[in-house]
């Protein structure tokens, strides 16, 4: 009896130090994203100041009032705040414990996500048309470094925002699902802000 006392608590004292090593791998994992957002507001800022350098070299070619297009700019701020909300939707969601409507509001998301970039796309390629390339000036290089480099970030967003929604379909919603979630709405919200920056520092600045 003796013997099966101690090898129960045995057990029950492996399983809670699992518990523990696993918490203690999730917040590592958390923690190394709060690095990477680190480094990504400093790469940010490096281009949001190497544009404010650049802002005035045209090169005697087009200028951002001449070729910024504003209406198809708003409808691009206004679709990624949008998917902002619908992202804070799908974690109240996820706390509720509905798997249903967190993956819903995740792919509501996603689709906005991949409404902005289609016509961030479009800008480009409309750019290009009209003669306006990476190469025109140095404004036009450090415009479509910064406004690319933001897009590139949606895209893996997306990406990761899909994979996500396969795997809760598969696992619900778990202590690791929730990590995930969690994650990528704080990824999306950061997005977002970048986005009012280059809002108001590049277009709002640019035609004025």
């Amino acid at each position: 009896m003796a013997h099966t006392a101690t090898s129960s608590h045995d057990k029950d004292h492996g399983h809670g130090h699992d518990g523990h090593d696993h918490h203690d791998h999730e917040s590592i994992k958390v923690f190394g994203f709060w690095l990477f957002l680190i480094t990504d507001v400093i790469l940010f800022g490096t281009l949001f100041a190497t544009f404010a350098v650049l802002r005035l070299s045209t090169d005697g070619g087009p200028t951002p009032d001449e070729m910024f297009k504003m209406p198809g700019v708003i409808a691009e701020t206004f679709i990624l705040l949008t998917s902002s909300f619908t992202s804070g939707i799908a974690v109240l969601q996820m706390h509720r414990g509905n798997k249903k409507g967190l993956i819903g509001w995740l792919a509501v998301t996603a689709l906005l996500g991949a409404s902005f970039i289609f016509l961030e796309v479009y800008e480009f390629i409309e750019l290009v048309h009209e003669g306006v390339t990476i190469g025109t000036s140095a404004y036009w290089s450090a415009f479509f470094t910064l406004v690319g480099t933001h897009g590139l970030h949606v895209s893996v967003g997306l990406i990761w925002m899909v994979g996500l929604m396969i795997q809760l379909a598969r696992r619900g919603i778990t202590p690791v699902t929730q990590r995930k979630v969690n994650i990528i709405s704080l990824y999306w919200h950061f997005l977002d802000v970048v986005w009012i920056f280059v809002l108001t520092v590049v277009y709002l600045m640019g035609v004025m």
